[in-house]
């Protein structure tokens, strides 16, 4: 199985051992034109071209390398399904994990759904169409990026990359997959920790199993921690379960306890992290303990995957590529993240936020509270079990004429999914008065002086930038700063503020930059832009092909300095 491109299971958080990897070799052909559903492409006939799934089209590991706008693409391959998947009411589920951004699928010609969205995971049932032996898999993907009708990120609406936006992402970009399960089984499950009475609360969600019973047991190094079975009422169980001993997830132990849950004959291996978090006045807290945010700016690009990364070990090693500069965590930046980076972030103790790709997308327009609220809630959905995960943040640097009513209703609606992590409304620029928990900033000054007389002048009782006081003193958390443009061959990029004349500079910038946020008592956490230059932007602390720009122990010794909150 592992020459089959980014072959491990794409959820460690519901795996399941009945399912197939579905990435490598596909047909595929670009319709511009959108005519292939006239053109009957779902059906029995082969497409022009091919494709290396799950790369996007854009990237040269697709074997496409077509950086030109694709309105419309296609994907076609067989698949062979035995009768066991077929019998006993057991049904087959068609994951893709994601892909931009309207898609369809067709199952031996006949249509089994849509989805809209490119950064949340999906799947169908498809047991009804399959046959045993040989079936044919189509799937069409519309991206309409420059109509400012869909969330876009960081991709550029321009033929050729510019400043801080860049290539773009087409049609799948994540793993495909099938999966089968009993008739009666669990789609997905929801558990919250509560670290004061040594006790996790489960909501689980199951199929066609009304009055059935779901089984939970924890278990901690081998040892069984904890156990309870449920009744399920209606769609769901509901139950809470006592831990015998208690291991708490932190950046310095990050304990991960193993799940199994069981529903009569399936059963799903799971994991979870006791901890919690929240914030007061002007200091984060992770297990009631005070923790300094010294993160990283993340966005999720690679030179030869574009959004995707080429392996799973390249997922892990941007993670310790941070930590080596003494980074304890990331903001992930106008891109979902896949599972597998969260799963990565959950077993290092590496603090992330997690945000949408809202660029690209006009907030003004009424069609924008569909384009935006139900993929934002899949994306809670799918990731709230992940302890790494210490804050959500579903907008990025909105402008002060477009709706604020949406912007207000989605932090309403991320508190009221999730009453247990911090919520940013949108980040930076404009917030909506009373829709966020914290006030951040975003701060590009190149000069420490003047920066740190700027966030002197923060007091501690009522947070005081940009003409906004805070009676209700909300933490100031500066999400975006530094940027050094910075390279050692090439002078024709782009970075923030006047190009340093030698490394030397760029770590002296750094240095009293950072030491202006780490010396204040009345900031918490910083974020530093960022961790990889991407394409022409080159700030990052690597090269885009992920060379260290300097001696990484210099910035983990400048990071690693106590904060004044730390005292």
């Amino acid at each position: 199985m592992t020459n089959i491109p980014r072959h491990e299971h794409p959820r460690p958080q519901m795996h399941r051992e009945n399912w197939i990897n579905l990435n490598g070799q596909w047909q595929f052909e670009i319709d511009n034109g959108r005519s292939g559903k006239e053109r009957g492409l779902y059906k029995d006939i082969n497409l022009s071209s091919s494709i290396t799934v799950p790369f996007c089209p854009e990237s040269s590991l697709s074997g496409v390398n077509n950086k030109d706008f694709m309105e419309c693409v296609w994907y076609k391959r067989t698949i062979t399904v035995n009768k066991n998947w077929l019998s006993n009411g057991r049904r087959t589920l068609l994951h893709i994990d994601a892909c931009d951004y309207h898609t369809e699928v067709w199952i031996n010609g006949v249509s089994v759904g849509t989805h809209i969205g490119g950064y949340s995971s999906f799947s169908f049932d498809i047991t009804e169409k399959l046959n045993e032996g040989v079936n044919q898999i189509t799937v069409c993907a519309t991206d309409l990026l420059r109509t400012s009708d869909q969330p876009g990120g960081k991709q550029c609406k321009g033929y050729f990359s510019k400043g801080c936006s860049y290539t773009r992402t087409t049609g799948i970009w994540q793993t495909v997959w099938l999966e089968n399960v009993a008739s009666s089984n669990i789609a997905s499950f929801k558990c919250t920790p509560d670290i004061n009475t040594s006790s996790i609360y489960f909501d689980v969600l199951c199929r066609n199993a009304n009055c059935m019973e779901v089984k939970a047991t924890a278990y901690f190094q081998g040892k069984e921690t904890g156990s309870c079975i449920a009744t399920i009422e209606g769609k769901h169980a509901r139950f809470n379960m006592e831990l015998d001993e208690l291991h708490l997830w932190s950046c310095e132990t990050p304990n991960l306890y193993d799940l199994v849950l069981e529903l009569g004959d399936d059963k799903v291996a799971s994991y979870f992290g006791m901890r919690n978090t929240y914030y007061h006045a002007n200091k984060f807290y992770l297990n009631n303990k005070v923790v300094y945010q010294r993160l990283i700016l993340d966005q999720g690009f690679y030179p030869d995957g574009i959004y995707t990364a080429p392996s799973d070990q390249e997922l892990l090693n941007d993670i310790k590529r941070s930590m080596d500069m003494g980074f304890n965590g990331a903001r992930l930046h106008q891109k979902v993240f896949e599972p597998r980076f969260l799963y990565h972030c959950d077993v290092l103790g590496y603090l992330v936020w997690e945000e949408h790709a809202n660029w690209g997308l006009d907030i003004s327009k009424d069609k924008a509270w569909e384009s935006f609220i139900p993929e934002w809630l899949e994306i809670l959905e799918r990731d709230y079990n992940h302890p790494s995960i210490i804050g959500w943040c579903p907008f990025n640097e909105t402008q002060k004429d477009q709706n604020i009513n949406i912007i207000k209703y989605v932090a309403d609606m991320t508190r009221a999914f999730d009453s247990t992590r911090p919520v940013i409304d949108t980040s930076g620029w404009v917030h909506v008065d009373g829709a966020s928990d914290l006030r951040d900033k975003h701060d590009y000054d190149q000069n420490p002086l003047t920066f740190k007389e700027r966030y002197d002048a923060i007091d501690q009782q009522k947070k005081n930038y940009d003409g906004y006081v805070d009676e209700n003193c909300a933490p100031v958390f500066i999400s975006e700063y530094g940027g050094i443009w910075w390279s050692e061959t090439d002078t024709s990029g782009w970075g923030y503020g006047q190009r340093p004349n030698s490394l030397d500079e760029v770590i002296e910038r750094y240095r009293g930059l950072t030491e202006v946020l780490l010396n204040n008592p009345n900031l918490g956490a910083f974020c530093y832009t960022q961790l990889t230059d991407v394409e022409q932007e080159q700030n990052g602390l690597y090269t885009y092909d992920r060379k260290p720009k300097m001696d990484p122990a210099i910035i983990r010794a400048i990071n690693s300095q106590k904060a004044a909150v730390e005292e």
